[in-house]
């Protein structure tokens, strides 16, 4: 079975372009939201995720309705492989339930542990700098989770499961409890918040 998602960022958006090419893939049901990529809740794509049976495909338009970035598509996409779910994307042409589409997505995650790498090593240069000046995090720990990077960068870190929380904590210099302030982890868990693209007002 084939299940649509769609999803806009407004309300002054429509939503009727993504579900005609939702409709016109034989999709059978269709879930949405409204929801900016930056925003973790999205209950339209949690029914979509709960009604997916092992056999079906998940389908979007576009690669970033689903996905707000590399890391969370990466992630969203490994769930769905885990609970033997298809993912296509009808822009993009990939479809994981073909050999092709399955080998994009390898790469994919190469790039994402390339760039989740890079962060980290950029993150803890940027620490050691700062304590060469005599510094040892910067600035006042909450302060530095209001940072868009660096909070984009904490919430990176724990969508890609390699660290622990306490070493992420540590690595950017922030208490557990700043970190949990900041970062949604209950939500996280399930689909990691990181920002993303948007499409434009057509949908």
């Amino acid at each position: 079975m084939k299940i649509g998602y769609a999803r806009i960022s407004t309300h002054d958006q429509t939503v009727a372009l993504q579900q005609d090419a939702l409709a016109a893939a034989d999709c059978e049901q269709v879930f949405s939201d409204t929801a900016s990529g930056a925003t973790a809740a999205r209950p339209g794509l949690e029914q979509a995720l709960a009604f997916a049976r092992a056999g079906d495909t998940l389908v979007v338009w576009r690669l970033d309705r689903l996905g707000r970035s590399l890391a969370h598509l990466i992630a969203a996409v490994r769930q769905l492989e885990e609970r033997g779910v298809g993912f296509r994307s009808l822009t993009e042409q990939i479809d994981t339930t073909t050999p092709g589409g399955r080998l994009i997505f390898h790469v994919f995650g190469a790039l994402a542990e390339f760039e989740r790498a890079l962060i980290v090593e950029r993150t803890q240069a940027g620490l050691a700098a700062a304590r060469a000046r005599g510094r040892k995090g910067g600035r006042p720990r909450a302060a530095a989770m209001q940072d868009p990077k660096r909070l984009m960068r904490a919430r990176e870190l724990y969508a890609a499961r390699d660290m622990t929380v306490g070493e992420i904590c540590r690595l950017l210099g922030v208490s557990r409890s700043t970190f949990y302030s900041y970062v949604p982890t209950p939500v996280a868990r399930r689909m990691p918040d990181v920002t993303g693209a948007d499409e434009g007002a057509a949908g």
